[in-house]
């Protein structure tokens, strides 16, 4: 009899693991395809940038150098650094999106993160060069004097403005699609574009109404504007690697899916950290004590795949189950 008894409760734990192992399986490879879908839309996006800042760039060039305007040559330069800033988003998310290895049994994902702190760094000098160069202008106005900007700076200036516009909202519409901190700091780069040209375009008309002065103070007030949103996503990036917790909705919301299932009777602790531009959740539910463990196993599968199949960018969901009554719980 207990040779019999024996061979069910094998049984029962057999099947609970070749269940388990099957939705792992299924998860790892739906993960593994929005993980690619994710990749084909990161190379779309970061294609284009590269073709249209390579255009822009040029003719910015061009007109800051024959239209002699300092604050379109800073604007020129600026725009050369988002074709940099692109080329460091595709390796971020190449190295990101590779599958996890024995080396890297969680994946790549923090690499996004590494790139957006590379991208704050090169905005962060931009800015500073930007800024110097229309200092020493300032400074030296007095013994050289300051050329007026032709009409021409004028058109790169609005030509400018209108196109890293459209890029940002192009860029940022892809970054929260994916959930992509690389992404989401190649827009704002495109967008402290778009300001320092709107700088530009103030500085390059009040220099041609006759105060020339405003041309390099144009160029400054792009620079503070460049090393600001430098600041904001070197915060973000860094952030995103040191294991912060998700925002209060996105908690809020979990814990109120888990407590919704009839099962579960409270939550004794609820973690989550982010990882790259996924997170993982560390939960502790309390069930009835005299359920089997066949029975709680499959609560708590039922309350993980429901997690996941709700918030794509959860890497994973750890479940511990309590006895009611041993935890402090909801």
């Amino acid at each position: 009899m207990g040779m019999t008894e024996m061979s069910a409760s094998e049984m029962e734990v057999k099947n609970m693991n070749l269940s388990q192992t099957t939705g792992s399986t299924a998860r790892d490879d739906a993960n593994s395809e929005l993980v690619r879908a994710n990749h084909r839309i990161a190379m779309r996006v970061s294609t284009v940038s590269i073709v249209v800042n390579v255009l822009l760039t040029a003719f910015k060039l061009a007109a800051g150098i024959i239209a002699h305007s300092g604050a379109m040559v800073s604007d020129a330069v600026h725009s050369a650094s988002d074709v940099l800033a692109t080329f460091i988003v595709i390796a971020g998310v190449n190295i990101s999106s590779q599958a996890k290895d024995k080396e890297h049994p969680y994946g790549h994902d923090r690499m996004e993160c590494v790139a957006g702190i590379i991208l704050s760094a090169i905005l962060m000098v931009t800015g500073a060069a930007i800024g110097y160069t229309g200092i020493v202008k300032i400074i030296n106005m007095n013994s050289t004097p300051i050329q007026a900007p032709g009409v021409l700076a004028l058109v790169a200036a609005v030509t400018s403005i209108l196109v890293k516009e459209w890029m940002y909202w192009y860029t940022i519409g892809a970054a929260k699609k994916i959930n992509s901190s690389a992404l989401k700091a190649d827009a704002w780069h495109h967008r402290s574009d778009a300001i320092s040209s709107v700088g530009s375009l103030v500085g390059i008309a009040g220099a041609r109404l006759g105060f020339p002065i405003l041309d390099p103070i144009a160029a400054v007030v792009i620079a503070v504007l460049i090393v600001k949103v430098a600041v904001d996503i070197g915060k973000d990036s860094i952030s995103r690697m040191l294991d912060s917790s998700v925002d209060d909705a996105t908690t809020a919301g979990i814990r109120q899916m888990v407590l919704a299932h009839p099962k579960v009777q409270g939550i004794d602790d609820l973690r989550t950290r982010t990882f790259g531009a996924c997170f993982y959740v560390d939960l502790e539910i309390a069930m009835d004590g005299e359920m089997r463990l066949k029975e709680a196993h499959a609560v708590a599968e039922d309350v993980h795949d429901e997690l996941e199949a709700a918030y794509p960018t959860m890497k994973h969901c750890m479940i511990h189950v309590n006895p009611t009554g041993e935890g402090k719980h909801e």
